[in-house]
């Protein structure tokens, strides 16, 4: 039979993990990319969302004062 050494299946382990922990911090890094683009888009949502309020309140002729007509 061909037995693989207690040595060969240790370093395999270690490769394997170092291959995970790799991986774990290329996610984590572009977990990171992702979140900071969010934030972004969210602050440009909302500078728009006050432009677009602002816009709509000065199209928006205001009502004058006039008193009841039964003055």
């Amino acid at each position: 039979m061909n037995e693989i050494s207690s040595d060969g299946r240790i370093t395999a382990l270690e490769e394997i993990v170092a291959h995970q922990a790799r991986m774990i911090e290329e996610l984590s890094d572009e977990i990171a990319r992702q979140w900071e683009t969010m934030r972004a888009l969210q602050n440009k949502v909302e500078a728009l969302t006050e432009r677009f309020l602002a816009l709509e309140e000065a199209a928006i002729p205001s009502a004058e004062a006039k008193p009841p007509p039964h003055w």
